[in-house]
């Protein structure tokens, strides 16, 4: 029997269930699957990817971006987040720099953000298609 790999579940830890369901259904407007035996809180669509945001004490966090979300216009995107409140990270780094929050690379731009739980996420727009990436 070969394994068949279907759709991805994201799972992020949180630490207040209800502040970062405020969160993802609010200002990133997710819809909202239902809740886990677990307590975990679930977000997604119909036969799309799910994103699962698991309770934790004291939770670890990672220190890189944990979820990106692709869009098809950045530059709209960024205002509509932060007109519900979320705050971009702006960085001025030797091979990473925001301008308007937004970096631009040869393939895409991204934009960066924590949720209520200081998870990184990001929103990006993809400049070149898939097809364009040498394997």
């Amino acid at each position: 029997m070969t394994l068949v790999l279907n759709k991805a579940t994201t799972v992020l830890p949180v630490d207040d269930v209800e502040r970062a369901h405020r969160f993802y259904a609010e200002a990133l407007g997710l819809p909202h699957r239902g809740v886990a035996e677990d307590g975990s809180d679930l977000f997604g669509t119909d036969g799309g990817p799910m994103l699962q945001l698991m309770p934790v004490r004291d939770g670890k966090h990672s220190e890189h971006t944990t979820l990106s979300f692709e869009v098809s216009e950045i530059e709209r995107a960024v205002q509509e987040l932060e007109s519900k409140g979320v705050q971009f990270q702006d960085y001025d780094l030797p091979n990473l720099k925001t301008e308007n929050h937004i970096c631009t690379t040869d393939s895409e731009k991204c934009a960066w953000f924590m949720d209520s739980e200081h998870n990184i996420l990001c929103v990006h727009e993809n400049i070149t298609s898939i097809a364009d990436y040498q394997l």
